[in-house]
């Protein structure tokens, strides 16, 4: 079966990773590459063309190409919701990659411009909204709803009835207890226990693991 033509914006790293998963996890091939004529540095990236994206359309046809925006967290998130835009403006559909290793259930639907990665686990009754990237190892908890544009990194609790909103960044290792509501454009630091409502704009950051004032050299167990 032929495979639907694919093109990846970006040529940073979450762009290497995207072509990887991709290519060898799922129905796309990856045509090319594409980036803002400001930021071309290259003209091929990983075998494949770049092209400027103000000019996408005369070598990747939105007829015969989807777009996938491989951007990260910048700006929380909006950096990649506003390329999600220019996208649909240019009337290209938008691809979403759901890794054959993560778990999900009779129900669940990715959206637009998800990037959902080995080994999360999405219970019954969980809705993920577009443009959501979900990096390796999360719990999505029943019931619960993750927002447009948000952006998981790894190892993160959501526990059942849990409420991301729009635009949020949580950092490695967050756990939010059971039907707590964060609100739109928080930014959860690494290893946050987050146990009530957090409104929108918070920002949880719990200090770093301090360094002991004994050096390794004097430790007599090691």
């Amino acid at each position: 079966m032929q495979k639907q033509q694919i093109v990846i914006f970006g040529t940073g790293e979450i762009a290497e990773l995207a072509d990887f998963y991709f290519s060898h996890d799922s129905r796309y091939e990856v045509a090319g590459f594409t980036v803002d004529a400001a930021f071309q540095k290259q003209s091929e990236f990983r075998g494949r063309p770049v092209v400027a994206f103000e000019d996408v359309a005369t070598k990747f046809a939105p007829e015969s190409h989807d777009i996938f925006v491989a951007v990260s967290y910048a700006k929380i998130n909006a950096v990649r919701a506003e390329k999600v835009a220019a996208v649909r403006a240019k009337g290209y559909r938008l691809a979403t990659y759901l890794s054959s290793r993560a778990t999900v259930f009779p129900g669940f639907e990715a959206k637009e411009n998800c990037f959902i990665l080995e080994d999360n686990t999405i219970q019954p009754f969980a809705t993920v909204g577009a443009n959501v990237t979900l990096w390796s190892g999360n719990h999505i908890g029943h019931h619960s709803t993750i927002e447009d544009d948000v952006f998981l990194a790894s190892h993160v609790v959501v526990s059942g009835g849990v409420r991301i909103g729009q635009g949020s960044f949580v950092g490695v290792n967050v756990t939010i207890r059971d039907h707590v509501t964060i609100g739109k454009k928080c930014v959860l630091g690494a290893g946050a226990l987050v146990l009530e409502d957090q409104p929108d704009f918070s920002v949880v950051a719990p200090r770093g693991t301090e360094r002991s004032a004994v050096p390794s050299t004097r430790l007599r167990n090691l």
